[in-house]
């Protein structure tokens, strides 16, 4: 078997867990890096109003490219899952089938988003300063979807069979890559906003380009063949009833955070800009969280596909306690450094911004181990397979944010808005953690087996 790839199915869990996290983590900060870069150079060089525009579309990225990611790892399910039950063309033909699916779904929503682009910021009360600037951005990112998909698809293969580590190096270039064209868009040739996008679909472009060239080289295994191309629209339905429900779950919960960022809208440009900064602060943090779910959902994929349901356990429990050591250290960092970690998006001496940067923290940083706790029970019923009480917990997230933002936005301060995470995390939290603890109660009296797979 390659060297690169790692099964997860013996060894300790707690090892096994750490050493693919890391990886995960770093990727996942340097995926995020592109819209930071773009709100960093924006914000220095351009000014608050280009920080309140790149920085505001966070949560419509997070909508449109969420939905990929998020039928990506579905589709990546199966790949573990069949690689862990050894049986490797079954797996290549997933793979296959995964790749017909991503490039379908990135077509449509080009061309969907691109027609929709401009009824969907009026939607988010962009005012008709700032309305330019965005339009132009998002008409970009939404042109270049095609590449973000297949950087998706081509890193869940891998992380799937183990390999977390390749798809960071590939984000480190690219990373780099795009900071440099930012600098050299805007500084040098006097770009707008649209040079900070053309960088950001240039660098994605790169990523996916290495990780296909990557593949092709080292990973035998997943070199497909014609008759892994055969279409069967019984693959096509396993793979969506998974990668939908997952797709489902990161786009509700942008819808959410969608709904939060108009009401910020209403506040104005200062609020817009502090409200952006802290949000891509504490997401940049809070990877942990997101690499956490990642490692737990390729473990589990792989352990159930072996049909070693104690190791599942064994693992979960191991990622909880580590989850809940990280929020007690990011509660202190963000509610004792949250201000002067704002003044890497925007001069110090912008006071009012740094101040509403702030207020956000000192409203959710007690809410981090509901948040981190999100994650792993996620992911861990994703990766065994389920798909449907995730995107659930994903409604409940939806519901608990539009309810506090119909009660305050408007009517209280910008606090009042803020608390809508820390409603939203603890409420998704209502259907996963019951259900878990249901599904491995079933797992003790029924015995995985090839068939109950998916």
């Amino acid at each position: 078997m390659d060297n690169k790839i790692h099964d997860m199915t013996t060894g300790s869990p707690v090892k096994l867990i750490i050493r693919f996290m890391i990886p995960m983590f770093l990727g996942n900060v340097f995926q995020q890096f592109y819209n930071i870069a773009d709100s960093i150079v924006a914000g220095q060089f351009i000014g608050v109003t280009a920080l309140a525009a790149i920085g505001s579309t966070g949560s419509l990225m997070f909508f449109v490219t969420g939905w990929l990611n998020g039928l990506s790892s579905g589709f990546a399910i199966l790949v573990s899952q069949w690689f862990g039950a050894k049986q490797y063309d079954r797996m290549r033909h997933y793979v296959a089938m995964s790749i017909y699916l991503a490039a379908a779904f990135a077509i449509v929503m080009t061309v969907g988003l691109l027609i929709a682009n401009e009824p969907i910021l009026r939607l988010m009360n962009y005012s008709d300063d700032i309305m330019p600037d965005v339009k132009l951005y998002m008409g970009i990112i939404y042109a270049g979807l095609i590449v973000t998909a297949a950087y998706n698809s081509l890193a869940a293969f891998l992380r799937a069979l183990g390999d977390s580590k390749s798809p960071l190096y590939f984000l480190i270039i690219s990373a780099a890559i795009n900071v440099v064209l930012d600098i050299a868009f805007i500084v040098v040739f006097g770009m707008g906003v649209e040079g900070c996008a053309y960088a950001t679909v240039i660098a994605q472009g790169i990523s996916a380009l290495l990780c296909f060239i990557y593949i092709l080289k080292k990973f035998p295994i997943l070199h497909l063949k014609r008759e892994d191309f055969k279409i069967s629209f019984h693959s096509f339905g396993r793979l969506l009833a998974l990668g939908i429900p997952m797709g489902l779950q990161f786009s509700i919960t942008a819808i959410g955070t969608i709904i939060v960022q108009g009401a910020v809208n209403i506040y104005g440009e200062i609020y817009m800009a502090g409200f952006s900064a802290a949000g891509k602060l504490q997401n940049l943090i809070a990877t942990v969280f997101t690499a956490f779910g990642a490692t737990i959902a390729t473990y589990v994929g792989q352990n159930r596909g072996a049909g070693k349901m104690d190791r599942v356990k064994q693992g979960v429990r191991c990622t909880q306690i580590m989850i809940l050591i990280w929020s007690v250290v990011l509660m202190a960092v963000m509610y004792f450094g949250g201000k002067y970690m704002t003044w890497l998006f925007i001069s110090p001496s912008e006071t009012e911004v740094v101040n509403a940067s702030v207020t956000y923290f000192h409203t959710v940083f007690w809410c981090y181990p509901f948040l981190g706790s999100i994650f792993l029970y996620r992911n861990t019923l994703q990766g065994m397979g389920y798909g449907l009480v995730p995107m659930l917990g994903g409604i409940f997230e939806l519901v608990a944010r539009s309810a506090i933002v119909m009660l305050v936005a408007g009517h209280t301060s910008f606090a009042g808005v803020c608390l809508s995470d820390p409603a939203a995390w603890i409420a998704a939290l209502i259907p996963l953690v019951p259900y878990y603890f249901y599904k491995m109660h079933k797992f003790r009296t029924s015995p995985v087996t090839a068939d109950s797979r998916n």
